[in-house]
């Protein structure tokens, strides 16, 4: 049983190899993206995934909203949930800003308080994570 715990964790770890952490205001390591788009917990178990073609699904691979080219945000009706602009300004669907990822990583509401980090995570992806599906 004991071999079979400790290759498993190394399975998590290795599978986890290449990613990026999101980390929420306390800064403990609440999730993992991986580069294949996976959205991982803290404990490596799938929250998710962002597809190469936009769709975002839940755990169950069922299309909860999708990623458009210019940045548009829609749910699974393809109804605009909000935008994420090149700059890294989260907007809803109103264009009301609602945060922003910076350049460094850093996800901030629009008081600048810092909800999170998510480093060399793609910003409309942390946008995902942390403002519209909340994959947590």
């Amino acid at each position: 049983m004991k071999k079979l715990l400790s290759l498993l964790s190394l399975i998590i770890v290795f599978s986890c190899a290449k990613s990026q952490t999101i980390q929420y205001s306390k800064f403990s390591i609440s999730g993992i993206i991986k580069s294949d788009g996976s959205i991982c917990g803290s404990t490596g178990v799938a929250a998710g995934y962002i597809k190469s073609d936009g769709t975002i699904e839940n755990a169950n691979h069922v299309a909860i909203g999708y990623i458009l080219n210019d940045g548009t945000i829609q749910d699974a009706n393809q109804n605009i949930a909000g935008y994420v602009k090149s700059d890294g300004t989260v907007q809803n669907s109103q264009h009301t800003s609602i945060g922003y990822v910076r350049d460094d990583g850093t996800v901030e509401d629009t008081a600048n308080t810092t909800l999170g980090q998510a480093p060399g995570v793609q910003k409309t992806w942390a946008a995902i994570c942390f403002f519209f599906f909340k994959m947590r």
